[in-house]
């Protein structure tokens, strides 16, 4: 492996989605199969001593890294989707995030009591939306046995709205992330 690859493909974008945030862009590394494959390798090989039944995808990106830490699991999928977008009776949670309030959906049967879930999605960043996961998850009766992240953005501590005995992996952190791993 190059030195810095894959991360080299994790785009800077200056002032997106508002002046002053320094947004990550991973779709380059996405574009690189070599790139995704490793992401996905190395997120399932991280996750893999941690005993799941199945890994939630946290739309949109989330989508595309878990259903890949799934397959390479051989485990299920369950998105979590925003709302209005399933087509069945759905259990939702609302949660804050920094600047607004925002929620997510998921099938009211696409976990029950008992089932352990893997929570994937792209970044971590205030931990917001990663906690709306873990609520709706648990809401379920299911219970939360790690999530894993391709960026961490640490100096925005959203680990610490997941540190519940939630272990927590990060394949990249910016700034100031405690993360061992």
């Amino acid at each position: 492996m190059d030195s810095g690859w894959p991360e080299s493909l994790i785009r800077d974008v200056p002032d997106f989605p508002a002046e002053g945030i320094m947004f990550k862009d991973i779709t380059p590394l996405l574009d690189d199969g070599e790139a995704l494959r490793w992401a996905a390798d190395t997120l399932a090989d991280r996750l893999s001593a941690t005993p799941a039944d199945r890994v939630v995808g946290i739309e949109a990106r989330g989508f595309i890294l878990g259903a890949a830490v799934a397959y390479r699991m051989g485990l299920g999928f369950v998105p979590f989707r925003k709302p209005g977008k399933l087509p069945r009776q759905t259990r939702s949670v609302t949660y804050q995030l920094e600047y607004a309030t925002a929620s997510l959906e998921a099938h009211t049967d696409a976990l029950v009591p008992g089932q352990r879930v893997l929570i994937v999605d792209d970044v971590l960043a205030t931990g917001g939306t990663a906690a709306g996961a873990v609520e709706l998850a648990r809401s379920s009766g299911a219970a939360v046995a790690g999530a894993g992240f391709l960026v961490e953005l640490g100096f925005l501590g959203g680990r610490a709205r997941l540190d519940n005995g939630c272990p927590v992996i990060s394949l990249f952190s910016y700034g100031g992330s405690d993360d061992p791993n």
